[in-house]
């Protein structure tokens, strides 16, 4: 197994399609293609699955080309630093469910690093594909919730992916509503009162399984339900409807702006934050402070 051969896989992965990837690598179709089946026949397994429709990762194919940018962006680090004698710009990135506080905390800690020496990615995403980034080391780090419900299937999950998770904090269920709301001066509010207005859920995609919902009680009986992609359209559906979600409670005003409040839901419900990162790899330096900043919003903004 070749650097070159990681620098073929990934290209390949990136672009899906042999055709287009050996046109970024200035070789051959064929002599690519050989390469890849090269190293597949040396690790013992499929990186690609092949078809009529083109090419695809396989799940053994996913984990080996996390593994493998993580070797590659190693070297080039090394090759910057020790041979060509260049400066090359640290990277972190970081995925998500759709919570303002862990963007909150990612802009305080890139304001406090600076860009220079850094380059950053943030993913606000679903939740399987948070896990997902965590796994094949597209992200260092991955920010979402369990709770009695999600727990035994999410750790499972985690454990099959080489995953560990650590608690950041613990809440109560939030009913997340547009100031405008007629039950938005309310100190505490039911599941009966919220029956008449449009509950609004952020879709997952093909994992659409309740255990994947970013909302707790996602198995409740909703008489409206509503699904979005993005945090933006579900603050428009919650003026314009009078739609609501729930939450955590942390209010990020320097995002969503202060048209929104956060209103305790009557329930015995409990969920956990946490963070989840590949097991036995150190979190950076960033990724500390990156946490660190996160716990500064729990502190300061929770209200539960």
């Amino acid at each position: 197994m070749t650097l070159m051969q990681l620098k073929y896989a990934i290209t390949v992965a990136g672009v899906n399609s042999l055709n287009e990837a050996s046109k970024k690598l200035y070789i051959s179709q064929p002599s690519l293609s050989t390469a890849v089946k090269a190293l597949e026949k040396e690790i013992g397994i499929e990186i690609f699955r092949r078809s009529k429709t083109g090419i695809t990762l396989t799940p053994e194919g996913a984990e080996f080309i996390g593994y493998a940018r993580q070797v590659v962006e190693q070297y080039e680090l090394l090759d910057a630093k020790y041979i060509e004698k260049t400066s090359v710009r640290k990277k972190f990135s970081v995925s998500m469910q759709h919570y303002t506080f862990a963007v909150n905390a990612f802009v305080e800690m890139v304001k406090q690093f600076g860009m220079d020496e850094y380059e950053f990615a943030v993913h606000e995403t679903k939740t399987h594909e948070v896990i997902d980034d965590v796994r094949n080391f597209k992200s260092e780090i991955g920010i979402l919730y369990l709770n009695d419900f999600n727990r035994k299937v999410l750790t499972k999950l985690f454990a099959e992916y080489g995953l560990e998770y650590h608690e950041l904090f613990e809440c109560g269920v939030y009913v997340y509503m547009w100031k405008g709301h007629p039950l938005a001066g309310r100190k505490l509010v039911t599941m009966g009162e919220l029956m008449d207005y449009p509950c609004l859920s952020f879709e997952q995609g093909e994992h659409n399984s309740f255990y994947f919902a970013e909302e707790v009680l996602s198995t409740y009986e909703y008489k409206q339900l509503i699904k979005a992609n993005d945090r933006a359209t579900l603050l428009n559906l919650m003026v314009g409807l009078n739609g609501y979600t729930l939450c955590s409670g942390i209010i990020c005003e320097e995002l969503n702006g202060s048209d929104y409040c956060a209103v305790k839901l009557a329930s015995d419900e409990r969920m956990s934050i946490v963070y989840i990162t590949r097991k036995g790899i150190r979190i950076s330096e960033i990724g500390q402070k990156y946490l660190e900043e996160i716990s500064k919003f729990r502190d300061g903004m929770f209200h539960g």
